[in-house]
């Protein structure tokens, strides 16, 4: 699609702040007006729209689409069905399946994510089993209980950003830690690929995997920088 606006601006409400081209307020595709309640997000959305160049498509704009996902999930439906998806990672997280072998890369493991482990135990309440086994272990009930009653205390901002960062790290724990501010998202990051990049590090790089992970990489990115724009 060709760019058909020239100015970009933030527009104050007495609740939230709207964006508007030329004038013309940014509405979302079922024609609603885009507001948010939340001035550093509206100046995130804006510079989106005005940093864009001639030409665009819907994937140049990833605030703007975080924003209209977290207004959906406001919906009390929606909102239940994703907490329960985000805390299905929780109960099958990565950070509880280690590897058999070799002992370089156990020790590596253990030393990464028995931590986040711990995290989870004093911070969340949730204590998870680990595992070297293939098949899928069982975690406690309470844990999932646990995950759920920490999800159900963010915002619906908050949540649409954990539901790009967990699948992205296969880790609900480190998507938490994340979201509390307690690991920053590229140190998350390496730590949920621990492994592919230990393997990197024996064997070599494999370009088209590199390109797939930089890519994730940046959607963490993204969604944590959205996370911190919901904060003032």
């Amino acid at each position: 699609m060709k760019r058909f606006w020239s100015q970009t601006e933030v527009i104050p409400g007495a609740q939230a702040f709207a964006i508007a081209l030329d004038g013309k307020q940014v509405k979302r595709g079922d024609g609603t007006p885009l507001s948010v309640p939340f001035g550093a997000l509206a100046t995130g959305i804006a510079e989106e729209w005005a940093g864009i160049g001639d030409s665009f498509t819907l994937d140049d704009f990833p605030l703007t689409r975080l924003t209209v996902s977290a207004e959906e999930q406001q919906l009390p439906a929606i909102r239940s069905q994703l907490i329960g998806h985000l805390a299905s990672y929780g109960m099958t997280d990565l950070l509880c399946y280690r590897s058999e072998a070799p002992k370089a890369l156990i020790a590596c493991e253990a030393e990464a994510w028995d931590p986040w482990i711990d995290w989870a135990a004093r911070e969340l309440g949730v204590g998870l089993h680990v595992t070297s086994a293939i098949l899928p272990i069982d975690q406690p009930a309470e844990s999932r209980t646990a995950f759920i009653a920490a999800l159900e205390d963010m915002s619906a901002y908050t949540l649409a950003g954990l539901a790009v960062i967990v699948p992205a790290l296969g880790s609900l724990v480190l998507g938490l830690a994340v979201a509390r501010g307690a690991l920053e998202p590229k140190a998350a990051f390496a730590c949920a690929n621990l492994g592919a990049l230990w393997q990197e590090g024996r064997w070599g790089t494999d370009a088209e995997a590199n390109v797939g992970r930089a890519m994730a990489e940046n959607d963490v990115a993204l969604a944590a920088r959205f996370m911190r724009l919901c904060q003032t």
